[in-house]
């Protein structure tokens, strides 16, 4: 069975997201997490790009990402990724997802998702959606989170786990610190009881 995991960069204070976006983070916060990628990171990032073949993605972050890769360059291969992967878009207010091979889901979420883990295929990777992780987290549908923890305190942001009413003990499956100070968290979240 297919699984769905999270991947989010995250700072020490749990920003996941900028308010408003970047323009709202003082000028020398901006790009946070840029100055702790290295190739190791990368490295990270590729692997599980090359575990997945689908994408899950809230409105905002799809929103966000068809406006921008649909435009990449031929020859930049994660804007291929981008724009070849299937994408499946979680929203109640979006009426239609015309960016290339995009899928709506509405209704009855986790329905929809368990139909799409027991299809064939590789994992399920939710990309930024840091209100659709934490909804998914909760609904016990996330089997793995995938933390880059950048080593930096923003002060303002969406928070991952802001608006969260539940307690959920996460199992650390791997954690790996980069020369570059970004530390990598692999952890599989408790099923809910």
């Amino acid at each position: 069975m297919r699984k769905i995991n999270a991947a989010l960069f995250i700072t020490l204070d749990g920003v996941v997201e900028a308010p408003g976006g970047e323009e709202t983070i003082p000028p020398e916060q901006r790009g946070w997490s840029m100055p702790f990628m290295n190739p190791e990171v990368e490295q990270v990032i590729a692997g599980s790009m090359a575990n997945s073949d689908a994408m899950l993605l809230g409105r905002r972050t799809y929103q966000d990402f068809a406006a921008y890769w649909p435009a990449a360059p031929a020859d930049d291969p994660f804007g291929q990724f981008m724009n070849n992967q299937p994408k499946y878009v979680v929203s109640t207010t979006l009426e239609r997802a015309e960016w290339k091979n995009s899928h709506l889901i509405r209704g009855d979420v986790a329905a929809e998702l368990n139909k799409l883990k027991q299809q064939p295929g590789k994992d399920i990777s939710i990309v930024g959606s840091g209100t659709l992780t934490r909804s998914l987290i909760e609904a016990g549908l996330v089997d793995e989170l995938h933390l880059m923890l950048c080593p930096i305190v923003l002060g303002v942001g969406r928070r991952l786990f802001d608006d969260a009413h539940f307690t959920r003990t996460m199992k650390v499956l791997e954690a790996k610190a980069f020369d570059s100070g970004m530390i990598y968290l692999r952890l599989q979240p408790e099923k809910k009881a």
